[in-house]
C-alpha cells in the first residue's frame, strides 16, 4: 500500500498524487495487455467457454484483500477497513458490481460470437459514448484536447477493426453473429455508463484505501452473478472437462492460464478504477482505449499477428491521440501551479506591504 493511500488524492497538488497515478496506469496497462493475451491463448488452444471468460474477470477480488486488510493489521494506518461505508455506499457499489457483471457477460458473448475486426470496431465506439454520458453525468468539460483525443482513438480503432477483417471465428452463422452484434454495443454503453456513474460516486469518496474497498464490494457481487451463472449452466464441472479432454496443451497448463486470467484482469480492472478515481471517467475510457494499439502489438510479438501497413498507421493514431491528451493535463497541470504560485506571492506581497496581517487575522 502507497503511503498516500490514506490521503485524498484528486489533486496534482498532493505529494502521492503522481506515484499513486503513474502505478494505477502500470496495473492497466500491464492487465489489459496480459489477460487480451491470455484470453487470446485460451481461445487458440481450443477453450470455448464464454461462461469460464466471464468469470475470470472479476474472481481475482480476494487479491485486493492483502492490501485493503494489511495496512491496519501491521499499523501503517489506523483507518479500520470497510467501517465507512454507508448503506448507500454499499448498496451503490453492489449495484454497480452486478451491472459490471452483465458487462463481462456481454463482452464474452460478443468476443465469441463475431470477427476480432468486428468487436474491435463495435467497441471502439464505447469512447464516444463515454465522452457524452460523462457530459451529462459528471459535466465533463469538451476541450480541444479531449475530443481531438476522442476522434484519433475512435478513427484508430476502425482502421485496426479493418486491418483485422480477415479474422473471423469457425462456423460464425448469422445468428450466432446477430448475438455478438448486439452483444458487443450492449457491453460498449454499459462500460461507458459504469465509468461515469463511478466518477461521481468516487467525488464522495476521500481516500484511496475506500476506493479499493468499493472496488472490491463490487468485483465480488460480479462473482457472484457469474458463478451463479457457472452453477446454473454447470460450467465448473465443464471445466474439469474441458482441462482434461479439450485443451490441448494439457490440464496442468489449462489451469494455469485460468488462473492467471483471474489475475491479469483483477489488474485491469484495478488499474481502471484507480485512474478514474485519481483523474476522470474520460480519462480512464481514452487509457483503455489507447491499450488497444498496444494489444495489437503484443498480438504481434507474442503470436507472430501479421502487422500491414493500416495497423501501423491506426498505431501511430492511437500513439497520437493519447500523448496529444497526456500533453493537455500536462499543460492544465502546469496552468494550475503556476496560478498557485501567483497567488502565494500576490499573498506575500500584501503582508510585506501590511505586517499587521498574519494568516488572515489583524494583529493589533
Amino acid at each position: 500500500m502507497p503511503p498516500s493511500a490514506d490521503m485524498t488524492p484528486h489533486t496534482p497538488k498532493n505529494k502521492g498524487f503522481l506515484p499513486l497515478l503513474v502505478m494505477n496506469y502500470l496495473l492497466l496497462f500491464v492487465g489489459s495487455v496480459s489477460a487480451t493475451l491470455l484470453s487470446k491463448y485460451y481461445f487458440i488452444h481450443k477453450g470455448s467457454s464464454i461462461w469460464v471468460a466471464t468469470w475470470v474477470q472479476c474472481a481475482g477480488f480476494p487479491l485486493l484483500l492483502p492490501p485493503i486488510i494489511l495496512p491496519y493489521v501491521l499499523n501503517l494506518t489506523t483507518r479500520r477497513p470497510f467501517t465507512q461505508f454507508t448503506s448507500k455506499i454499499f448498496f451503490i457499489s453492489i449495484f454497480v458490481g452486478l451491472m459490471l457483471g452483465l458487462n463481462n457477460l456481454l463482452f464474452s458473448v460478443g468476443n465469441s460470437n463475431l470477427p476480432v475486426s468486428t468487436s474491435s470496431l463495435l467497441l471502439s465506439s464505447q469512447l464516444v459514448f463515454n465522452l457524452l454520458l460523462s457530459v451529462l453525468i459528471v459535466k465533463q468539460k469538451v476541450t480541444f484536447s479531449n475530443l481531438n483525443c476522442v476522434i484519433l482513438l475512435t478513427v484508430s480503432s476502425i482502421l485496426l477493426a479493418l486491418g483485422s477483417s480477415h479474422d473471423k471465428p469457425p462456423g460464425l452463422t448469422r445468428g450466432k453473429y446477430f448475438v455478438g452484434f448486439f452483444s458487443t454495443i450492449g457491453a460498449g454503453l454499459l462500460f461507458a455508463l459504469y465509468l461515469p456513474i463511478m466518477e461521481k460516486v468516487y467525488r464522495k469518496v476521500d481516500c484511496y484505501s475506500m476506493m479499493m474497498e468499493m472496488q472490491a464490494v463490487m468485483e465480488a457481487a460480479a462473482t457472484a452473478l457469474s458463478t451463479a451463472l457457472m452453477v446454473w449452466n454447470g460450467a465448473f464441472g465443464g471445466m474439469v472437462r474441458e482441462g482434461r479432454e479439450v485443451f490441448d496443451k494439457g490440464e496442468r497448463v489449462y489451469w494455469v492460464t485460468v488462473a492467471f486470467n483471474v489475475v491479469t484482469w483483477q489488474l485491469c480492472f484495478m488499474g481502471t478504477a484507480g485512474m478514474v478515481f485519481l483523474t476522470t471517467s474520460l480519462t480512464g475510457g481514452i487509457c483503455m482505449t489507447a491499450l488497444m494499439g498496444m494489444n495489437v502489438l503484443g498480438g504481434v510479438v507474442v503470436y507472430g499477428d501479421k502487422f500491414g501497413g493500416v495497423k501501423a498507421v491506426s498505431t501511430v493514431l492511437c500513439v497520437w491521440g493519447f500523448c496529444s491528451y497526456v500533453y493537455g493535463i500536462y499543460m492544465k497541470s502546469k496552468k494550475i501551479r503556476e496560478d498557485d504560485d501567483d497567488e502565494d506571492r500576490t499573498e506575500m506581497i500584501e503582508m510585506g506591504r501590511n505586517p499587521s496581517v498574519r494568516n488572515g487575522e489583524i494583529h493589533v
